[in-house]
């Protein structure tokens, strides 16, 4: 017998936005503690492993709760198990870049996920992409060379797997819009997450190294703070519009900075700084325009909550 569903919430503006910003000051502490057990030796995939199990059961009884037991059966289980795949490779590539690189510099090019989505949803979702758009890809992708700054620095991996998670994530909320509407956002959460720890169970079964009770708090730390992080977001999103909520998703940045630079002593130049406002600025007028073109927002923001 399961239990009834969360009853239906009344819109309020200002109680949304809190929700929002609130999952945006938690989810940077989701990378402080990827980045320390990376110091750790230990291997990425068992991070990966690590998240998406433990998030996939503590999230069930969210599921079961707000959705009912029958949601936890996957209506359409080869669509979970591809966005599975990209958001395992999401997270392993951004997962990977923190081994080179600060958690700030890293997200700053993580944002370019917004501007492959615009890229690839004619593709993708067959949608048609007007000519503003297109010019908000571009000086995008200028913002992103900025940061970068190709001849001007040496690059390090962490570029190369930061643009990678990008362009994954990217690749999983298409998929992510294209099932729109056949199931809530935590219960697709869900799927998607149980997917992944079938993937990865196998996987990580190659460079299993035991971790120790230390490692073992913080693989569960890792996923309660995704958990927490994704289940703000849901309840934000009933409380007030997606599109005014998504572009709030860019503060994440802000309290990446503070917690790059608390624990790891890592903060980013000027430089990066300007990028990044060029890169959020275009990622807000695509998000415009496709609120006026009438185009179905993505209730999730550019983060790696999956």
């Amino acid at each position: 017998m399961s239990s009834a569903p969360f009853p239906a919430t009344t819109p309020n503006t200002l109680l949304g936005i809190a929700l929002m910003i609130a999952a945006m000051i938690v989810l940077p502490f989701l990378d402080v503690v990827a980045k320390f057990l990376g110091q750790q030796n230990v291997p990425i995939i068992e991070i990966v492993w690590a998240r998406l199990f433990f998030a996939m059961v503590m999230t069930a009884p969210l599921v079961w709760k707000m959705d009912g037991a029958r949601s936890l059966i996957p209506r359409r289980p080869g669509v979970h198990l591809i966005r599975a795949v990209f958001l395992m490779a999401a997270t392993t590539l951004f997962f990977w870049a923190l081994k080179f690189q600060g958690i700030a510099e890293t997200l700053a090019i993580f944002f370019v996920q917004p501007l492959v989505i615009t890229m690839l949803s004619p593709v993708v979702l067959g949608e048609k992409v007007g000519l503003r758009r297109w010019l908000a890809v571009a000086v995008g992708f200028m913002g992103t060379l900025i940061i970068i700054r190709p001849g001007f620095q040496s690059l390090n991996p962490g570029v190369f797997m930061a643009l990678g998670a990008g362009t994954s994530l990217a690749l999983y909320m298409l998929l992510t819009r294209r099932i729109a509407g056949s199931a809530s956002a935590m219960t697709t959460t869900f799927l998607t997450s149980l997917a992944g720890a079938v993937l990865t169970s196998i996987a990580v079964v190659f460079v299993w190294q035991a971790p120790t009770p230390q490692q073992w708090g913080l693989f569960l730390l890792l996923a309660f703070i995704a958990t927490a992080g994704h289940y703000l977001i849901v309840r934000a999103y009933d409380y007030a519009e997606a599109s005014l909520l998504a572009p709030l998703g860019y503060t994440e940045m802000i309290m990446a900075v503070v917690v790059g630079w608390y624990f790891f002593g890592d903060f980013p130049d000027i430089w990066t700084f300007v990028g990044v406002g060029i890169l959020i600025a275009c990622a807000i007028y695509i998000s415009y325009r496709e609120r006026v073109r009438h185009v179905p927002p993505l209730e999730t923001p550019p983060t790696m909550i999956g």
